[in-house]
């Protein structure tokens, strides 16, 4: 039998915030990858690759484990539902890494659970690789984020708009706790388990935090920071429902996802965003909506007079806008090579990005082409492109090094989606080529010595504009 330390602290908690289930067995399971570096940063034991399959699409549990579905509610599309749960990932359990940080592996995909409100509880392989490639990149690009152990194939066929292979992605994290986890107590009154939960997401993620008032301005200086992240990348989330925000700030639940080609502040990628309440811009603003929903989960916590809970709580949602502002001038300042500031910094920005939507200017490559001068060829119309370069030269005169805090804020590649499609569909057919030549590439993100092919933005004929949960 294979034994991983587990020491499963949410599983300690009381019962009512989660529910235990076994994951369904795969039929005829097969490996597609395996993150061996990460299994080894976990302190898992070495596997072959028939262990990891077996471990990886549920079809043995290990000694240890114990295997549970998480309850939570969640604002989806501005809308409350209050019990969601764990609709087909099952939580196996909890390691302490060779860093001493706690982490969750949890089987996504792994079968039905007591929150799968009449679904399947499984996934198919499109939305297991997308997350699967983008949750990697993210990593490597600095971002706060879950991370992919494995991906495997089930066997079992999934049916969505058709017949399609189902898997599983084997996802890790610093804990699964989100703001939906919160409302989930909240909606119910459950004041002990709320207090239970904000004692063990405090232990989690903010061991300095001494109540629920500290923990409620640790998260929201941790969203306002990954938010900034987020923008600084042209990075889409498309759906920022509450039981997608984690608490710790982690970027979490990867299903409609992209990265922008062309910049414009009202892209949408996800089929199910109809009115774009998450487009790319309107993210900063959904979290504060969202940091506002924990906010008066907390309030009971915060202080027992209710008044004076609301000003406390309030003060503190507010503070979002300004460490906002604050990190996305940082990024944005690293991104033009700046690392002093000016006061017209903001305005340096804001009209190198005005240009670029205007000009249909790719995100990635005119960033990128800063620091080699090829940032002029991404716009339709390089003369409006040309008198921002001559402001922008004139503030570079000041800086000791721009090109290094260029090259190091401005990635040369990153998942694109028109590639992820194709990758999807290719191992639909069974071949994983450039699912693992995007991989493999998209950990190097700052080099520029990778492929053209995966490095260039798409043709007309290329662009992906609509991106499905998998659910």
């Amino acid at each position: 039998m294979i034994e991983i330390a587990f020491d499963n602290s949410y599983a300690r908690l009381p019962e009512r915030l989660f529910a235990h289930q076994m994951p369904s067995p795969a039929s005829d399971p097969a490996l597609v990858v395996y993150n061996r570096d990460l299994a080894a940063d976990l302190g898992l034991p070495d596997m072959t690759d028939a262990e990891a399959t077996a471990v990886f699409s549920g079809s043995i549990v290990p000694d240890g484990a114990a295997p549970l579905a998480m309850a939570y509610a969640g604002h989806q599309f501005g809308g409350f539902v209050p019990a969601l749960g764990d609709g087909r990932a099952i939580l196996l359990g909890e390691v302490v890494d060779r860093h001493g940080i706690r982490q969750d592996i949890q089987l996504k995909g792994a079968g039905r659970t007591p929150f799968s409100r009449g679904g399947d509880g499984r996934a198919w392989l499109g939305p297991v690789l997308r997350e699967y490639l983008v949750s990697e990149a993210m990593a490597a690009l600095g971002v706060p984020t879950t991370r992919a152990l494995a991906a495997t194939l089930t066997g079992d066929p999934v049916y969505r708009e058709g017949r399609l292979p189902g898997a599983i992605v084997t996802r890790v994290a610093r804990s699964h706790l989100r703001v939906g986890t919160f409302q989930y107590f909240a909606a119910r009154h459950d004041r002990e388990g709320l207090q239970a939960l904000t004692d063990h997401a405090i232990a989690r993620h903010f061991p300095d935090a001494q109540n629920a008032t500290d923990l409620l301005r640790a998260v929201v200086a941790a969203q306002a920071e990954l938010i900034a992240q987020w923008m600084g990348l042209g990075f889409i989330h498309g759906v920022m429902n509450t039981d997608n925000s984690h608490i710790g700030g982690l970027t979490i639940d990867y299903g409609p996802c992209a990265f922008m080609d062309a910049y414009r502040p009202d892209m949408v990628f996800s089929s199910i965003d109809r009115h774009g309440r998450y487009a790319y811009g309107n993210q900063p603003q959904i979290a504060v909506w969202n940091m506002a929903q924990l906010a008066t989960c907390l309030l009971p916590l915060i202080d027992p007079d209710q008044e004076k809970a609301i000003e406390i709580a309030t003060e503190i949602v507010h503070d979002f806008e300004p460490q906002y502002q604050t990190a996305w001038l940082a990024r944005f300042r690293a991104k033009l090579g700046l690392a002093t500031a000016h006061d017209n910094d903001r305005d340096l920005i804001e009209g190198l990005l005005t240009r670029m939507a205007q000009g249909g200017a790719d995100f990635t490559r005119t960033f990128h082409g800063l620091a080699d001068g090829t940032a002029r060829a991404e716009f339709a119309a390089p003369e409006a492109y040309d008198q921002w370069h001559t402001l922008w030269q004139a503030r570079l005169a000041s800086e000791v090094d721009p090109h290094e805090t260029l090259r190091g804020a401005n990635p040369a590649i990153i998942p694109r989606n028109h590639l992820i499609e194709t990758a999807i569909w290719d191992a639909v057919a069974g071949d994983f080529t450039l699912f693992h030549k995007m991989l493999e590439a998209t950990q190097s993100p700052f080099l520029a010595n990778h492929p053209p092919e995966l490095m260039a933005a798409p043709d007309a004929d290329q662009r992906v504009t609509a991106t499905f949960c998998g659910t």
